[in-house]
């Protein structure tokens, strides 16, 4: 056989294997199928969560991938479909299964091909397992009363699919194999092997370090996660907490920035806890680790405090709105001090949402810092749900100055008990001045209305004047706050994104430390972008009948984004800043 008939015979059995491989057909799925919930990020860093979308007329996920021929192709028929039904209770999305697809090719398919559709990608792949996604190229249309899926084929159908479930009908054939698309390489494809996830090798390592500092007995969380049978009880609702990403409570993008203690599951810890779960959560063992007696204890992180101070008792009624609490109380000291790191210690968590500590200097005492208001600009401590002791960085701390009064701010929420509050705060000092002072300021918008059942959009900015350390952002909004996004403003021109928190969630007041402290140059800006929900499809929503303004209160709204930060560069590079554990 000589070397150009060889060569034809090696083009033809390549031809077609390929013709092969696109012949084959993707493995049956159930329409019977009830969807679970599950929430995803887009290419925008914009989250979205299923069941948020449960009072929409349909659901069109369209499965999608980079450099796909078929998503390409369906481009315009996908665009014309959405112009006809968008106004008519239509939401659209596509969803992004395949590895090799990160944020910035998705981002640069979407532009290229001027895709327009929110892109969610769902990088464990835990939302296409459970939609039995296996190609690219095709729609699936969800009937958001019931959740289940009322179509899923090509998009040359989706018209009628949808018009036939607006007459509470299926159409005939309401399941179409896919033909065209690119298989989408699962991760996991073989679920037999999840009955192989070791309950106390894979499973128990995970609870015990993300989830007992708070599932713990005495611990903020609902219920204690103190052994194989607790777990198990819980487990449906654990598996859909992860999928929605309620749990672990940490919402920042992982694409922007790095932070202490990140609370957040990996890919990995995701798929291991949900895969146990899915095939039936079993044990393995006969000697539980997660038996040991532990119990939640209040006490001071860093040993003894320099300073102890026993709030006057707060008496919670059962029921109603409270208004914020104020206290003063002198502190006992007999020369000037510097604070080094604060702890809150709550008496009652299931009260106590907040506790804001400032200062009251002595008369002739020269403030640090120009404050616009004692509780937004150069606070002294603080606590909120998820928070523990702050520790300032290195050589740095808060002038304590004889003389002075710590004015507490405190906000209470009735649960239907009345029930009594008094908190405890230890102050950790030096007397020797330290090389740097170590303030929090708060970019904040006071001008903000809210219009009933709407979304609304707006911005704060703090300019810095002089060069800055910065070393942690705490946005903060209340039950109509939807995202918050810190962006510096550079004098070159350069914009950079310091935080994204595109699930912001009021109830979990959470101080984001970067790990690596970011020098700001003179003249920088930091924008602090917010979005705010003020619709019935936000759960938390008080009353989204409401025009809402700027207010303390949790049924008002705030836009404040604080910043902690010193003047000058880091005094050391390794300076370690806050323990959460």
């Amino acid at each position: 056989m000589n070397h150009s008939t060889i060569l034809k015979y090696s083009f033809f059995f390549c031809a077609l294997f390929i013709w092969n491989a696109c012949q084959q057909t993707t493995p049956n799925v159930d329409m019977d199928l009830e969807v679970p919930n599950f929430a995803l990020l887009d290419q925008n860093g914009e989250f979205h969560e299923l069941y948020y979308y449960g009072d929409a007329k349909a659901v069109v996920l369209y499965t999608q991938g980079n450099g796909c021929s078929t998503v390409r192709g369906d481009m315009p028929a996908l665009k014309s479909i959405r112009s006809t039904f968008k106004e008519k209770g239509v939401e659209f999305f596509m969803i992004n299964a395949n590895e090799k697809d990160d944020r910035e090719s998705i981002l640069a398919e979407a532009e290229a091909h001027d895709i327009e559709f929110p892109i969610l990608m769902d990088k464990t792949q835990l939302a296409t397992e459970a939609l039995q996604i296996h190609k690219t190229g095709e729609a699936i249309l969800l009937d958001p009363e019931s959740w289940t899926v009322s179509y899923r084929g090509p998009v040359a159908n989706l018209t009628e699919a949808i018009e036939a479930q607006f007459n509470g009908e299926l159409l005939a054939e309401n399941y179409v194999q896919a033909s065209t698309g690119s298989p989408i390489r699962l991760q996991h494809p073989d679920k037999a092997a999840f009955e192989n996830i070791s309950y106390v090798h894979d499973v128990v390592p995970i609870i015990q370090e993300k989830c007992v500092r708070c599932h713990v007995e005495g611990g903020i969380a609902p219920f204690a996660m103190d052994s194989y049978d607790t777990v198990l009880g819980w487990s449906h609702m654990i598996r859909e907490v992860l999928r929605t990403k309620r749990m672990p409570p940490w919402h920042a993008d992982p694409h922007y920035g790095v932070f202490e203690d990140d609370l957040s599951l990996s890919k990995e810890e995701l798929q291991t806890l949900v895969h146990w779960i899915d095939a039936g959560a079993n044990n393995d063992t006969e000697e539980d680790p997660l038996a040991e007696k532990k119990t939640y204890a209040k006490k001071w992180t860093l040993g003894e405090p320099d300073i102890v101070v026993q709030l006057n008792k707060e008496e919670i009624p059962a029921t109603g709105i409270l208004d914020y609490r104020y206290q003063e109380l002198e502190i006992d000291i007999e020369q000037d001090v510097w604070a080094t790191a604060c702890q809150v210690i709550p008496d009652n968590e299931e009260v106590l949402h907040h506790v804001i500590v400032s200062l009251i200097y002595p008369d002739g005492f020269v403030e640090p810092i120009d404050r616009r208001s004692p509780w937004i600009d150069g606070l002294f401590m603080g606590w909120a749900p998820g928070q523990d002791v702050e520790k300032f960085p290195h050589n740095t701390g808060r002038i304590l100055p004889k003389g002075s009064k710590l004015h507490f701010q405190l906000h209470y929420t009735t649960n239907g008990k009345a029930q009594t509050d008094q908190s405890t705060i230890g102050i950790y000092t030096t007397t020797k001045a330290p090389e740097k002072e170590f303030f929090q300021v708060g970019a904040v918008e006071g001008d903000i209305k809210l219009l009933p059942n709407e979304f609304y959009e707006n911005s704060a900015k703090y300019r810095f004047d002089k060069e800055v350390t910065l070393y942690s952002v705490l946005p903060h909004m209340h039950y109509r706050g939807k995202q918050m996004t810190y962006v510096a403003l550079y004098p070159n021109g350069e914009r950079e994104i310091i935080l994204n928190v595109p699930n912001y969630n009021f109830n979990w007041q959470r101080t984001y430390w970067l790990k690596e402290p970011k020098v700001l140059p003179a003249r920088t800006v930091v924008y602090v972008d917010a979005v705010f929900d003020n619709t019935s499809r936000n759960t938390f929503n008080p009353a989204p009948e409401k025009t809402v303004y700027f207010g303390d209160y949790s049924f008002d709204e705030m836009l404040v984004g604080f910043m902690s930060f010193h003047y000058g560069k880091p005094t050391r590079p390794d300076s370690k800043k806050i323990s959460m554990k």
